[in-house]
């Protein structure tokens, strides 16, 4: 149960984006706030208001989610990058396909140059940002501009050398002048390389540049152009906040790093599709206090790749791992395509790794007692079941219960739990072929024998075919077997093990007059349970659940008898056609309302049959309508 209180308690002083859902669990509001906890926390005060619609969104959280940023910038970017994904109700008034602003750096031509651009486009030129202030944006290009005097023409080089004078960007020395031929390719080439080290956050050497030009300028009197120096400086220094959450390639890649405390771990995992981070989600990890990180990094990549349908071209991992090779062929002949696992050492690619790393550590030591409580529902709660009926190992347990009305179609049920979670793979229905009438006994006798004779079968057949894994869903065998009910049923059960040489431990699951789970039965004595503790929790959940089981598969074989025996008044339906039409419309309702066309298309029918229910079901509405 996610307690909204609580998790405000737990929310950190850092910038990031919030992610609120309603009680289906869909997203209903996407935000982003310098810190997450002044933010977040606003939405839950009694003071707090921002309007009608906003006080309806509230109302309707259920849980909420975060993501932790290095800036506001990033969240910002990040939030709308989610908003698009995710199209929440309530975010309407950003709906709108606001555009942010890139720096383009043109290499596809000989003599570069840096541009303004609303828009990244798949051409050979280099791409920087977003950014979300313009004017910086601009500050900046002027400022590269003045620095490496670079070109701002859009003359055709160098096919237009000399055609032309010079502009006047080259008489107050801000352009190197290729148009006239008077830098090589390579040297300006030099100062483009420079232009991309800055752009990448090598700007120490401008900001120390500048730093002297100003104390320059205002040494000597010049305050006009130290403000001017001031301006840029400060202009830099916005621009240098730069944005890791978008990726200028505009490739597909997962970005994987991991957070452990030593018995736990949480793996993160940042989805970036067509440049741009989409979503995440993190996953935890058992681990052993003998586990390396590259060891939890390859296991959690070759299981969860393993079923994930879509693979990207590049994970971006933490460390590097000894099986690098080995995953990136299975990987890419998964995907059909090349995929390359790297471990980012510098710039944007390594940031973006550290932050995938803080979520995972965040979320590692919020979710912690969130896991130790879950643990105590699951694998505790079978600890203190064990403790009670002293046995030592019980992970795979199985519990059997009989449904049937006055011995009508009586079922059996099989439901299987491990580690105190059921396995609804493993679970089973019989239909009694043996008992007739109202006889729990008998049948249970019967399940029980078809149970452990076809798993004993299907062991033998592994072993004659030398197999590793579970032949079938009957292979392997349980910890122990949960009756529902007392004495009656665990010695049913005790005699089909003892006919059929097994060793496993019973217990009857007892009831009171009311119909509730009182204690268990085991070795020919009743031993009580304290009804506040976990494990009776998990024995009331599982004898629920194999109750309900039973009772659904009964009703639905009920629902078909019911289609089955009005069918048999039908003249020239036999046991094929009656077949055929059950299987084609699966209620009576169905065939009723069939025309005879319809019913005609159905396997075995023929327009004679077909005509003969349709007449038959007409008829029936008639007398109804006579008789009443």
């Amino acid at each position: 149960m996610f307690d909204i209180q609580e998790e405000l308690k737990k929310l950190p002083q850092k910038p990031g984006v919030y992610i609120m859902h309603d009680a289906k669990d869909a997203i209903i509001y996407i935000g982003k706030a310098v810190s997450l906890r002044n933010r977040v926390r606003q939405y839950f005060r009694p003071s707090h208001n921002e309007g009608l619609k906003k006080e309806q969104m509230v109302r309707q959280i259920e849980r909420f989610e975060y993501i932790i940023t290095d800036s506001e910038l990033e969240a910002l970017i990040l939030e709308c990058n989610l908003i698009k994904e995710h199209r929440p109700k309530y975010n309407t008034m950003l709906r709108d396909d606001k555009t942010y602003p890139y720096i383009r750096v043109t290499l596809g031509e000989d003599f570069p140059r840096v541009l303004f651009s609303r828009q990244m486009k798949k051409d050979k030129s280099r791409y920087f940002g977003p950014y979300t202030s313009a004017g910086a944006v601009k500050d900046t290009i002027e400022l590269i501009q003045k620095i490496y005097s670079l070109r701002t023409c859009s003359r055709s080089l160098p096919k237009d050398i000399g055609k032309e004078r010079p502009c006047l960007n080259y008489h107050i020395h801000q352009c190197m002048a290729p148009c006239q031929g008077e830098v090589s390719r390579e040297k300006y080439r030099e100062q483009i390389h420079r232009v991309m080290e800055f752009l990448n956050g090598n700007y120490q050497p401008v900001l120390k540049e500048l730093e002297a030009k100003m104390e320059a300028a205002s040494e000597n009197m010049n305050f006009e152009k130290a403000i001017e120096y001031r301006e840029l400086l400060k202009a830099v220094k916005q621009i240098a906040q730069k944005q890791k959450i978008t990726s200028s390639d505009g490739e597909d890649k997962d970005i994987i790093a991991m957070a452990s405390d030593g018995e736990d771990a949480v793996v993160q995992v940042f989805f970036v599709r067509e440049g741009k981070l989409i979503g995440r989600d993190h996953f935890h990890v058992n681990i052993g206090s003998e586990d390396t990180r590259p060891q939890v990094l390859a296991t959690f990549l070759k299981q969860f790749y393993a079923g994930t349908p879509f693979i990207p071209g590049e994970l971006m991992i933490q460390e590097e791992i000894e099986e690098a090779k080995v995953i990136e062929e299975w990987l890419t002949q998964k995907r059909g395509q090349k995929v390359s696992l790297r471990v980012p050492k510098k710039g944007m690619k390594e940031k973006l790794v550290e932050l995938a790393a803080q979520n995972a550590s965040m979320v590692l030591s919020q979710d912690k007692e969130k896991i130790r409580r879950e643990e105590g529902r699951t694998i505790g709660a079978l600890k203190e079941i064990g403790k009670l009926l002293d046995l030592e190992e019980l992970k795979r347990v199985e519990a059997f219960d009989i449904s049937n009305i006055n011995g009508f179609e009586t079922v059996g049920s099989m439901v299987v739990y491990e580690k105190g979670k059921p396995k609804r793979s493993d679970y089973r229905k019989f239909k009694l072929r043996t008992v007739t009438g109202p006889d729990d006994y008998a049948s249970m006798y019967e399940v029980l024998t078809r149970r452990f004779s076809h798993g004993m079968k299907e062991q033998e057949e592994m072993k004659e075919r030398a197999l590793e894994n579970d032949y079938g869903s009957f292979t392997r065998f349980p910890d122990l077997i949960m009756m529902d009910g007392g004495k009656g049923q665990v010695n049913v059960a005790l005699k089909v093990l003892e006919e059929l040489k097994l060793q496993i431990p019973v217990c009857g699951m007892v009831k009171d007059d009311n119909h509730r789970t009182r204690g268990l039965y085991y070795q020919n004595k009743e031993i009580p349970i304290d009804r506040h503790g976990e494990g009776f929790k998990l024995i009331t959940r599982i004898q629920d659940e194999a109750h309900r089981f039973a009772i659904e598969y009964h009703r639905s074989l009920r629902s078909r008898e019911q289609v089955h025996s009005v069918l048999d008044d039908i003249p020239g339906i036999g046991a094929a056609r009656r077949k055929a039409l059950m299987k084609a419309f699966q209620s009576l309702e169905a065939i009723r309302e069939a025309d005879v066309e319809t019913l005609a298309e159905i396997p075995s029918m023929n327009q004679q049959a077909a005509r003969a229910v349709y007449q038959f079901f007409r008829s029936a509405e008639k007398n109804v309508h006579t008789e009443a």
